[in-house]
């Protein structure tokens, strides 16, 4: 599978984000995307000095600072082979008397907008995963509409996150899984969990994931974003840990196989806090089935 490297920039102002409109028309006949200041690593840099450059050579403009944000992958689906994307994230300031300067062909125009109101914003796939992404750390992004012909068009109704969770009583203990999927549109699609009897933590994280996986694909979803508690679980789906359990071997078999259903799909660790209602589902169980002696 082929991988790209980009890094990418939050610029922020008064609350608002930078989007950049490209210059380039989409063969998919929808309005001209936005997107984040985005560029490639030259060979020889820095992935901050990449950032600075790309920013400067689009926009004209210097940072004034720099922090890491995130490092998010994703995997999209691209004719008949899957793409790996490796976006690395930097919230960045610029000079208050900055002027943004139009400095590139690639782009035509820019637009600062609140990041919870991009729903009126035909955004670049790779913009809006890396959104949603770091979103999940605070704030909350509106999915947006699809100008078409010059009406707007309600998100794809394949498209949804599934958060999803595994608890465990004693580790190993009695141990049940949940997960809660929400559409583009932010309404609920599903929710649901089960007990799984004597288990351990990890093998109900992942059984955790392979339910919810089952479930996106029943309801014919075919662009997911996966959000878990469990950093273990999420970072050995993203490639960047092996999986070396042999109790693990099976079910995380058996979830790559499942992922082969899905156009695209993504990995994201959140805090316990943020998958509230999937650990709520995998509590439930486990309380029912100890009440009915199941174990």
């Amino acid at each position: 599978m082929k991988q790209r490297i980009r890094v990418t920039a939050i610029c922020k102002k008064d609350g608002d984000i930078l989007l950049l409109k490209r210059a380039g028309g989409r063969m998919d006949g929808a309005e001209i995307d936005f997107e984040l200041p985005t560029g490639k690593i030259i060979f020889g840099e820095q992935p901050e000095e990449a950032m600075a450059r790309v920013l400067y050579e689009n926009t004209g403009v210097q940072t004034a600072s720099m922090q890491l944000m995130d490092v998010v992958t994703f995997t999209n689906l691209v004719g008949s082979s899957q793409l790996g994307s490796l976006y690395i994230v930097y919230e960045v300031k610029i000079g208050e008397e900055s002027t943004i300067k139009m400095t590139s062909e690639r782009y035509s125009s820019y637009k600062w907008t609140p990041l919870t109101d991009t729903t009126n914003l035909p955004l670049d796939e790779a913009t809006m995963m890396v959104l949603q992404i770091t979103s999940t750390k605070g704030v909350e992004v509106k999915p947006k509409l699809r100008q078409i012909g010059g009406e707007q068009v309600a998100p794809e109704s394949d498209t949804a996150t599934v958060y999803t969770d595994g608890a465990s009583r004693g580790n190993p203990g009695p141990s049940g899984i949940g997960y809660y999927i929400i559409g583009a549109d932010g309404r609920e699609l599903k929710r649901g969990g089960e007990f799984l009897g004597m288990s351990n933590s990890r093998l109900a994280e992942y059984y955790g994931l392979k339910e919810g996986i089952e479930q996106a694909i029943e309801l014919g979803l075919k662009r997911v974003s996966f959000i878990s508690d469990n950093l273990m679980m999420v970072n050995q789906m993203n490639g960047v840990y092996k999986v070396k359990n042999q109790d693990l071997m099976q079910v995380y078999f058996d979830v790559l196989e499942l992922l082969k259903n899905f156009e695209s799909y993504s990995f994201t660790h959140v805090p316990r806090s943020q998958n509230k209602e999937a650990d709520t589902e995998a509590n439930r169980v486990i309380d029912e089935g100890l009440a009915r002696g199941e174990y």
